[in-house]
């Protein structure tokens, strides 16, 4: 896949649905008529319209890649945050959503690199490696890929399930900072 540039203007996307993910964020997948695909790694913008007209525009890391027109974000809740706590509290499915995009092409992983991956992450900012990792996985790459991956807690993980997964090429290790999971065996927080 090659890195896409960036769409011409705003295109509106259509919640198709939304995943609880943590204690304070969720992965909300919306169909995009014409986006047309994008490289692991790369983000977008949103850009949500109160009834009065005022806008915001936020920029958020894409969880999907490859050609297509449905994405996934991962949104974690910002306290006083003009975008975050609508995206997380109050947008449904159906609810349209307009974004630009997609955007970056410098941190990307694309299925012919050969070199091995250190990824680092910490929280919602694990969702471009998700996507990194999604399409290491479609293609069934050999290529060396090594996860640190630092949250507060096991309820604060995003993408959980996934990234407990085994794969060979894939080797993800947790950092909690906050409080440990029951039995953990990994040394945590301190005092």
């Amino acid at each position: 896949m090659t890195v896409r540039r960036p769409n011409a203007g705003w295109r509106v996307g259509v919640v198709a649905e939304i995943r609880e993910e943590t204690t304070n964020g969720r992965s909300i997948i919306l169909e995009v008529p014409g986006w047309g695909g994008n490289a692991a790694g790369q983000h977008l913008d949103a850009r949500v319209t109160a009834p009065d007209g005022y806008q915001a525009v936020r920029a958020y890391s894409i969880a999907t890649s490859g050609d297509g027109d449905r994405i996934q974000l991962g949104v974690d809740h910002v306290k006083g945050g003009e975008v975050s706590p609508y995206l997380v509290e109050d947008l449904s499915v159906g609810d349209a959503l307009e974004v630009k995009g997609p955007l970056g092409g410098w941190f990307v992983w694309k299925p012919e690199n050969t070199e091995s991956v250190q990824l680092i992450g910490g929280g919602s900012g694990i969702v471009p490696l998700v996507a990194m990792i999604r399409a290491h996985r479609a293609v069934n790459s050999t290529v060396p890929f090594k996860l640190l991956y630092s949250v507060r807690s096991y309820e604060d993980t995003f993408f959980r399930d996934e990234l407990e997964q085994p794969s060979p090429a894939i080797d993800v290790t947790m950092l909690y900072t906050r409080r440990l999971p029951e039995g953990w065996s990994r040394p945590g927080p301190a005092g």
